[in-house]
């Protein structure tokens, strides 16, 4: 349970890795681009502005892009040295043991796998309101009867919020979610070609409502900058601003945050968008497909996190600009905006560009997801048959299958809030053991080449694991998630003993090399 991979079987199974080497550095930023600008921009910069940190939107997404980037430089690190398929599960595996890397694996399955779910139910909803607008244009098309749009038992409401129906189940989620495996199956380049066209397109409509919004920006609506904090604090208590930091903090600790405006509030807000993040480092499995891992995944993490988080700033600088902070409360601020500008053309275009953008997240989370999988297998933990590749694609096609048919399943018929929540909780898990791993490998193997290396060590990555431990309690307070996620858990610990600890390839002593392969198969000169 305890033995460690080392780093020379780690390196080893990429060199003999069967899948292909395509990815250069832009493929890879576009990659991560494309997990991270999605229902972020596009729904929660306006829920956050309302709910909690007001026009210092802008504030809270400087803080959350800089804890991020601290979780990020360690995925940087890693993802140099130990250039693989299999993130932050191999780099575990080599830290901590067979038994910790098992537990990253069942985390990542929430990380990646109901993430794409997630995203599935938000393009979904999207879809339903572009075919709702085209449908008033051309009654000849057949309508989406809106019980089909929901998971079971979810309300659907109209534009106007008004309840319409009950959901039964979320067809357009289901049959997203099957599109983009399918996809996935044929080939990693044809899928990150998509991925750059679609990527290319959320882009231009992102820039866009930049560049047409600015003209439209009323300064009023900057200020205050930072409102007052509503309710006011009871009498006799301390207003300064480091006891509105305090106070935040413990809120958001204790799972009780509810800090509306105010200097707390901003705090609040950077721990609601913290989320609008996850997806940088979804960068760090595609190790095996890279063409120069250790150049070019420290700058397709970084350049990606990088770009999100200056667009992010300036969306919701104008955003805030056209439309008073109170009135963001929506589920399409962006389309909100668009609309006071008087550009209803361009409101279709938002929600296209959602759409795109939603899709381009999927795309990548199932991607990594079954990644994942493909590096697991090959070490004996999970099926041999989840590393099959595909004679002619050279992609692991029923394990894709299987990542789509599971995520199909959650996203027809799981609520969104249920699935972010459960994601939310695999990912902030998975970021602090990433951020130790860096710890300990900088203690065990400090001769290991690392072409990148985090700076200001070990100040960085101690920072990066308390603020992901402390944000992981917030969610684990909640009533409905800590139970679900110690019987998960627990499952995942019962599978291990059923079958990984007597299958793993390390633990028998064999060469953890998956299948054998040939040399058509590998990049000239292997």
């Amino acid at each position: 349970m305890f033995q460690r991979k080392s780093v020379g079987q780690i390196q080893s199974d990429h060199e003999h890795s069967e899948l292909k080497r395509t990815l250069g550095p832009l493929n890879l930023i576009l990659l991560g681009i494309g997990c991270v600008i999605g229902t972020g921009i596009f729904v929660l910069t306006g829920l956050a502005a309302a709910r909690y940190s007001g026009p210092a939107i802008m504030i809270s997404f400087v803080i959350t892009g800089t804890l991020c980037a601290f979780v990020a430089l360690c995925y940087a690190e890693l993802a140099s040295a130990l250039p693989v398929s299999g993130s932050a599960y191999s780099y575990t595996y080599a830290s901590m043991g067979e038994l910790a890397a098992w537990v990253m694996g069942v985390l990542l399955v929430l990380e990646y796998g109901l993430s794409a779910s997630t995203v599935a139910v938000g393009w979904s909803g999207y879809a339903a309101s572009l075919w709702a607008d085209i449908h008033r244009q051309f009654a000849f098309l057949p309508d989406i009867p809106p019980q089909f749009t929901a998971a079971p038992g979810v309300a659907v409401m109209d534009a106007s919020g008004a309840k319409i129906a009950v959901g039964v189940i979320n067809l357009p989620a289901i049959a997203v979610i099957g599109a983009v495996t399918m996809l996935l199956v044929r080939g990693v380049s044809e899928s990150a070609t998509v991925n750059n066209i679609i990527v290319f397109i959320k882009l231009s409509v992102v820039i866009a409502f930049i560049a047409f919004g600015i003209g439209f920006v009323n300064t009023a609506n900057w200020h205050p900058l930072i409102p007052a904090e509503v309710p006011a604090p009871p009498p006799g208590t301390p207003t300064d601003m480091f006891h509105q930091i305090t106070r935040a903090l413990w809120s958001v600790f204790s799972g009780n945050s509810d800090s509306k405006y105010g200097v707390g509030g901003v705090i609040t807000g950077a721990a609601r968008i913290f989320f609008a993040y996850l997806g940088f480092e979804a960068v760090s499995t595609a190790g095996a497909e890279a063409r120069n891992p250790a150049r070019d995944m420290p700058i397709g993490i970084i350049g990606a996190l990088v770009i999100c988080t200056i667009l992010y700033i300036a969306t919701s600088a104008v955003l805030v600009g056209i439309v008073p902070y109170a009135q963001l409360d929506n589920p399409a601020p962006i389309a909100v905006a668009v609309n006071r500008m008087g550009m209803p053309w361009f409101a279709v275009a938002v929600k296209v560009g959602a759409i795109a953008g939603l899709t381009s997240v999927m795309l990548v989370l199932l991607y990594g997801q079954t990644r994942i999988f493909y590096t697991m297998s090959r070490d004996g933990l999970i099926p041999p048959f989840m590393a099959r590749v595909h004679k002619s694609y050279k992609t692991p096609w029923i394990n894709t299958l299987i990542v789509g048919g599971i995520a199909c399943g959650a996203a027809g018929f799981l609520s969104l809030d249920a699935l972010a929540d459960l994601s939310n909780v695999g990912s902030l898990a998975a970021f602090a053991l990433v951020c130790i791993t860096v710890i300990y490998l900088r203690v065990s193997s400090p001769k290991l080449v690392r072409p990148f290396r985090v700076p200001l060590f070990p100040i960085v990555p101690i920072l990066g694991a308390i603020m992901c431990l402390f944000l992981l309690k917030s969610i684990l307070n909640k009533p409905e998630t800590g139970p679900f996620f110690l019987g998960y858990v627990g499952f995942g610990f019962v599978l291990y003993f059923v079958y990984g600890l007597w299958n793993s390839k390390l633990g028998k002593g064999e060469k953890v090399l998956g299948h054998e392969a040939s040399p058509m198969e590998l990049p000239h000169g292997e």
